[in-house]
């Protein structure tokens, strides 16, 4: 056998090298498998997500109903099951018609808007020369807005479908919920394994359900505040702009900029007036910058420890395989990631890469986690 060849016993030949070659081909296909079937069932699978998202925000109301009392009367576990459905249910239809009719308002005006954007745009550059404003001119005039407004006037479409699906999917997980942990230990076929499982998917809820209660009320803080700038302005959009601007600081980063920018072009294009457009996009950035960067960090805490880096590939992966929906998801998703790969040894690394400091969740967190679960429990 010739030197460094090293062949292990039962490998027909085969040597270390092909051995991790073929792993790490094996490695790539699946990992291709994945993204394939991730970009293929997209829809299908954002509206699972959403509902699991739903699911666990969800599940700490239905434990408060069902231990509430009127007198000798109880609320059984099926019960409060469909209260908290129908609630939920009705939310999201009442939110998914708001926010129809506030992009189709958008939208509509847009279009009207479409031929008068390019030149009211391109007046912004006149301080650079004639020249200057005659190329970004030319520029914008060659892209079609109407035909990018309809593209989005076609997801948005999709969305009344998505929360339907969405609430079927709630429903069933709400069924399935009280033999969860009974189906948990017979799959694991290990009662202390499937308890740790459980204070991880605790925990991921936990983050997940801060994240989101801190993310609403900075949005909120920040739409109003949109909102009642718009008004000082006279704007006309100023209700759909602060609605907008609410659901677009969802998104990490890239949001709170769009959003920035959306209002400022609108302002130009309904007032045409540079001094109060300069003044328009000064203090929208700055409501955006105090409320992204102070209030936001400060709710949050060492809640999350996620890498802001990590934030922004995540919302590029997530963005280009789900699109605008895959940003909404970016986050929490990588929370997922984080808390997992955190009480995995041979994914730990990984954990290190995604946390803020370099300190993932360690174990404590899960025996905290399983105290609470506990006391839940006895009460």
């Amino acid at each position: 056998m010739p030197a460094g060849d090293k062949r292990q016993p039962g490998s027909l030949g085969e040597t270390e090298n092909d051995a991790r070659v073929r792993t790490t081909a094996l490695v790539i296909i699946a990992f291709a498998v994945v993204l394939f079937l991730l970009v293929q069932a997209r829809f299908l699978l954002i509206s699972l997500a959403v509902a699991i998202i739903l699911f666990s925000l969800t599940s700490d109301v239905i434990r408060l109903i069902a231990r509430q009392r009127i007198g000798r009367f109880s609320f059984p576990n099926w019960l409060a099951s469909i209260i908290a459905l129908v609630l939920i249910s009705a939310a999201l239809l009442v939110l998914s018609s708001i926010l129809l009719a506030q992009l189709n308002t958008v939208l509509f005006t847009t279009v009207s808007y479409a031929e008068r954007a390019p030149e009211a745009v391109a007046s912004l550059f006149s301080w650079m020369g004639e020249d200057v404003q005659q190329a970004v001119l030319n520029s914008l005039s060659s892209v079609q807005i109407s035909g990018y407004v309809r593209t989005v006037a076609g997801q948005a479409g999709n969305l009344m479908q998505g929360t339907v699906l969405v609430i079927l999917f709630v429903g069933f997980l709400f069924a399935e919920r009280i033999w969860f942990d009974t189906k948990m230990s017979n799959f694991l076929g290990d009662e202390v394994q499937a308890a740790r499982v459980n204070r991880i998917i605790t925990s991921i809820i936990h983050r997940v359900n801060y994240y989101l209660l801190v993310k609403t009320v900075v949005s909120l803080i920040t739409g109003a505040m949109i909102y009642a700038l718009a008004r000082v302005f006279g704007i006309e959009l100023a209700l759909a702009l602060g609605i907008l601007t609410f659901i677009l600081n969802y998104i990490p980063n890239i949001g709170s900029i769009v959003a920035t920018g959306m209002v400022a072009l609108v302002g130009y294009v309904e007032t045409g007036e540079p001094q109060a457009t300069a003044a328009l996009f000064l203090i929208t950035g700055a409501i955006q910058f105090l409320n992204g960067n102070v209030i936001d960090p400060w709710m949050m805490g060492r809640a999350l420890r996620l890498s802001s880096f990590g934030i922004i590939i995540s919302l590029a992966f997530w963005g280009a395989v789900w699109g605008i929906p895959g940003m909404f998801l970016s986050v929490p998703i990588m929370v997922m990631l984080l808390v997992v790969c955190s009480h995995v040894p041979g994914l730990r690394k990984i954990a290190v890469l995604l946390s803020r400091e370099g300190l993932p969740e360690d174990e404590t967190e899960l025996d905290r986690i399983g105290e609470e679960i506990d006391n839940r429990k006895a009460s």
